[in-house]
């Protein structure tokens, strides 16, 4: 094997008080980091000319398929006014073939938040056309694709789901929660073809080798994600370190959510190129944004959401998934569902034994003062991503709570506190997957979408350094493999980017443009510029 020297660099180990100046590869690991004078000899040797390196990032939190097909479509998230949402509608109109699909758009740009099919079918009227929130949790469609999917006013609303309605009762072009899993995503999912999953796949690995990032974890995978992946590895065509949690619905019918549970099992302890499938993922409520989030008292407006997965569905499912094994990951943005997701692990626990286990909860957008400590307690991984915390999104989320409840968003620095693993990811394509800009927000508490907007809510900043550590070291030990990689230390996997700028030394809004000029994999460079 090769072994290689990178000197003078200015190396952030993923230990928050250590540096050092050069590293030594063996193949795939570090066996050197430290000083150049006490490097073993190597074979070759690269200059870093006094450049950052980083461990690889972990998004710990994603969606591999779907942000790559994100990136093939009509970006809205920028666009601030309906009338923008529309020239950009009909800009791709002219080169769009059979259906138009855009992503990304915010419930404040449009007038009293409520999307309608007539809107987009002002300026695209001849063939359907799906926008997916920025959320990812409700789809907004013309009058075109209700009929191609066939929903009308006896179309029921399905558990979880809802399809938003005129005084008469006529569907007007709001697919939220399930609705949208079960009418828009189904649809979209049975006429793709698996050359345009493939070509999903290509996207998202080159925008995350680019973006300094080594290592995903999938939070809704199922068969198509898991074909799509496969077929990736045997091409010899998927570098990244992926792990998968695979996705349970709540059918209404215990029986049937116990199979799911056995199927993710059979998956987990299977054997496939590219994916390790390590647990279950689980979404018990919906967005504050679309207040579909299930709190623990009204929205600002004196409505609530009750909870996707009640209680006597999610208690058997939690408890069946831990006995097996696996990995559990909740969707809890609202301050109830937090408090359901414990609920349910130690009623696991109670019913399982002691044991070493790392369940995880997702989002934790609003949380009720002591649900950090009593994660704590139960060794429940805080999963949150910084960049949901922007700025330049966060006014529609507050006016949904109101102050008082606004003031606690997002509060990373409670998990950090109570002594809870905290491991920092994108949740893309609800948000940018670059692991810079996720940096930025999380250092800074400004906005990486709109630079210049008014940092919320500073004092929940986090040093850079810490914010790096969560989206590394503890991003990797989330899903257990802290001992092995996430770090820049002896013994462990050689995965690491390089910077063209220092963002430690230099103003933290340089991480909006730094660019990683060097990606590393197990040893082998995989991105260069």
């Amino acid at each position: 094997m090769t072994r290689t020297l990178y000197r003078n660099g200015r190396i952030f180990t993923g230990d928050e008080s250590r540096w050092a100046d050069s590293l030594v590869v063996d193949g795939e690991e570090f066996i050197h980091v430290g000083t150049e004078d006490s490097a073993p000899p190597a074979d070759t040797a690269i200059d870093l000319g006094g450049r950052v390196v980083l461990p690889g990032f972990t998004d710990a939190h994603t969606h591999l398929l779907m942000m790559g097909e994100a990136l093939g479509q009509v970006g809205l998230t920028d666009a601030d006014s309906l009338d923008e949402i529309q020239r950009r509608l009909l800009a791709a109109r002219r080169t769009a073939s059979g259906v138009l699909r855009g992503r990304g758009w915010l419930f404040d740009a449009i007038p009293g938040g409520e999307p309608t099919a007539a809107m987009i079918d002002e300026v695209v009227a001849d063939i359907p056309v799906y926008l997916d929130a920025n959320d990812y949790h409700s789809c907004w469609v013309n009058t075109a694709a209700l009929a191609e999917l066939g929903i009308t006013r006896d179309t029921p609303d399905p558990i979880g789901g809802r399809i938003a309605r005129d005084a008469l009762g006529e569907p007007t072009g709001m697919l939220y929660e399930t609705a949208a899993q079960l009418h828009a995503w189904a649809h979209r999912d049975a006429t793709t073809t698996d050359a345009q999953r493939d070509a999903a796949v290509e996207r998202v690995v080159s925008a995350y080798l680019a973006a300094g990032v080594t290592g995903a974890v999938d939070m809704a995978f199922d068969e198509l994600g898991l074909d799509a992946l496969g077929r990736a590895a045997e091409r010899g065509r998927l570098p990244l370190r992926i792990a998968a949690h695979w996705f349970v619905a709540n059918t209404g019918d215990d029986a049937a959510n116990l199979a799911q549970v056995r199927q993710a099992s059979a998956h987990a302890s299977g054997t496939t190129a590219g994916v390790r499938v390590l647990g279950i993922k689980l979404v018990l409520d919906g967005t504050i944004d679309a207040c579909t989030a299930a709190m623990g008292a009204p929205y600002a407006d004196g409505t609530n959401a009750e909870p996707i997965w009640p209680a006597e569905r999610l208690l058997p499912v939690v408890a069946a998934a831990d006995a097996a094994g696996l990995q559990i990951a909740m969707h809890a943005i609202g301050d109830a569902a937090s408090a359901l997701a414990l609920d349910a692990i130690e009623h696991a626990v109670s019913l399982n034994g002691e044991r070493e286990r790392r369940h995880r909860i997702e989002h934790l957008e609003f949380a009720a003062a002591g649900t950090a400590e009593r994660m704590a307690r139960l060794g429940v991984t805080a999963s949150m991503q910084p960049v949901h915390a922007d700025p330049a999104i966060f006014a529609n989320w507050a006016a949904q709570v109101g102050d008082e409840r606004a003031d606690r968003a997002f509060a990373w620095s409670e998990y950090e506190e109570a002594g809870a693993l905290l491991a920092f990811s994108t949740d893309a394509p609800t948000a940018p997957h670059e692991a810079l800009a996720n940096m930025y927000v999380a250092a800074t508490r400004a906005s990486a979408l709109a630079p210049g907007t008014p940092a919320v809510h500073p004092e929940q900043a986090l040093p850079l350094e810490r914010a790096i550590a969560h989206a590394t070291r503890d991003a990797a030990a989330s899903i257990g493999d802290g001992s092995w990689r996430g770090r820049i230390a002896v013994g462990h996997a050689a995965d690491f980017a390089v910077l063209d700028v220092d963002p430690f030394a230099a103003d933290p809004a340089t991480l909006l443009t730094t660019r990683v000029v060097r990606t590393v994999i197990a040893g082998r460079t995989v991105h260069e510029v």
